[in-house]
């Protein structure tokens, strides 16, 4: 990879898209949601690897040297000094960003998992009458059954939270960190400045009261309106939670960063207080 890349990974509904929507007012800075890279590497390794019939023609070097051209062509016309690459898969593809990426660093938003599942409950709710790919028929009969969904272990909430958890306990957890979605709506000036620290970077004043972000085609394509909308001023509002008591408490033990023994990854998050389903969230 010839341009200097650090990626955005973590959980969903935890901040990422307000965080590429604070990042790209640096004229330096490009960021974004979701890009595909990750996606075609992933492609492309399934295609060189054992299980296809071209298997025969590639050796690691070869696989190494088409991963890397990839991210270069993707990325090939844009004229910024620094990318930040995002994708919730990054975080269990640690080990190949090593070996394709010189001195990289991970900013990982993450969020108490049950205000996760909360905001995605709430997205459904907004859209009554919008079946939105996201739900298959059997699983978006109910609350229950769509937050069976999003936390198996191929579910958008479930593999996100595992590819964290693999990064945050892995060998490069040092080049990682988390970064609290409440932390960050609460106190985003002082959260910024240590992400750029983090990062090594000069710090850039930001204007944290016009934050203009959004990719309204990819969430029509997708069939749920605003889930990538971020709201203009970053702000933090308190509200109670839609979820039933019972599924609040499921998930909200399911923090582990909490726990930072076992890991070297930098962290800015408060600690964890006494679980309340009308605890406060940003509004959504």
């Amino acid at each position: 990879m010839s341009k200097r890349v650090h990626f955005i990974s973590g959980l969903p509904r935890s901040g990422s898209t307000l965080l590429a929507g604070i990042l790209r007012q640096n004229p330096r800075f490009h960021a974004a949601m979701s890009s595909p890279v990750a996606g075609l590497i992933n492609g492309l390794l399934e295609q060189m690897g054992a299980a296809s019939e071209s298997y025969s023609f590639f050796d690691d070097a070869k696989r190494k040297a088409i991963c890397s051209a990839v991210f270069d062509a993707y990325y090939q016309h844009n004229d910024k000094a620094l990318i930040f690459d995002t994708n919730r898969n990054w975080t269990a593809r640690m080990h190949q960003l090593v070996e394709l990426v010189d001195d990289f660093k991970v900013i990982c938003c993450v969020r108490n998992p049950a205000w996760i599942m909360d905001s995605f409950e709430t997205i459904y709710r907004k859209n009554p009458f919008d079946y939105s790919r996201m739900f298959s028929p059997a699983t978006r009969q109910t609350v229950y059954s769509r937050c069976e969904s999003l936390i198996a272990a191929g579910g958008a909430v479930g593999a996100a939270w595992t590819a964290l958890k693999e990064a945050y306990y892995g060998e490069f957890s040092d080049r990682l960190l988390l970064v609290d979605y409440e932390l960050l709506c609460l106190h985003p000036e002082r959260t910024l400045e240590l992400i750029y620290r983090f990062l090594g970077e000069t710090p850039f004043k930001h204007d944290f009261d016009n934050v203009a972000y959004e990719e309204n085609e990819f969430d029509q394509n997708l069939g749920v309106k605003g889930l990538h909308s971020v709201k203009k001023k970053v702000s933090f509002t308190s509200r109670r939670s839609i979820l039933p008591p019972d599924l609040f408490v499921k998930y909200q033990q399911m923090d582990f960063w909490q726990d930072q023994a076992g890991t070297a990854a930098n962290i800015i998050a408060g600690k964890r207080t006494t679980p309340t389903p009308s605890a406060g969230s940003h509004t959504e």
